[in-house]
């Protein structure tokens, strides 16, 4: 799914963006501040999202929280089950940072299935071309 995101980010059509793909335990307060829009990939894990995605947050929270307001973002998560838990916790923690929604999270749930790559790739397009376009 990571891949499909990045294919649709660096589609053909767009032109003026460029990518920068990294776990979230090497991405550092640095990297969010620089970023024109930020794609948060998550799976869940026990209703909640992974880890590797609170680490990032604990690390960068105070360091970006004056500097970061309005940030767009998405959400993608991978869930076994409804993803809900995973969705709140992520909003809320970007509520305070006060980053911007660019669009409903993009959950997929349940049983893999190919559509999975299809919403990840559509995802990666999208921020991608609103960014291309001056939408975001």
């Amino acid at each position: 799914m990571q891949q499909a995101l990045l294919r649709g980010a660096v589609d053909d059509t767009i032109e003026a963006v460029s990518t920068d793909v990294r776990s979230p335990f090497d991405t550092a307060a640095e990297h969010v501040c620089a970023a024109d829009a930020i794609i948060l990939f998550t799976p869940e894990n026990l209703g909640y999202m992974s880890g590797a995605l609170k680490d990032f947050f604990d690390r960068i929270y105070y360091p970006c929280l004056e500097h970061t307001q309005g940030k767009p973002y998405a959400l993608l998560v991978r869930a076994g089950h409804d993803g809900t838990g995973t969705c709140r916790g992520v909003t809320s923690i970007t509520t305070g940072l006060r980053w911007r929604e660019i669009r409903p999270p993009t959950v997929c749930r349940g049983d893999f299935s190919s559509d999975f790559i299809e919403n990840a790739r559509e995802l990666g397009l999208i921020v991608a071309a609103s960014l291309d376009n001056g939408l975001i």
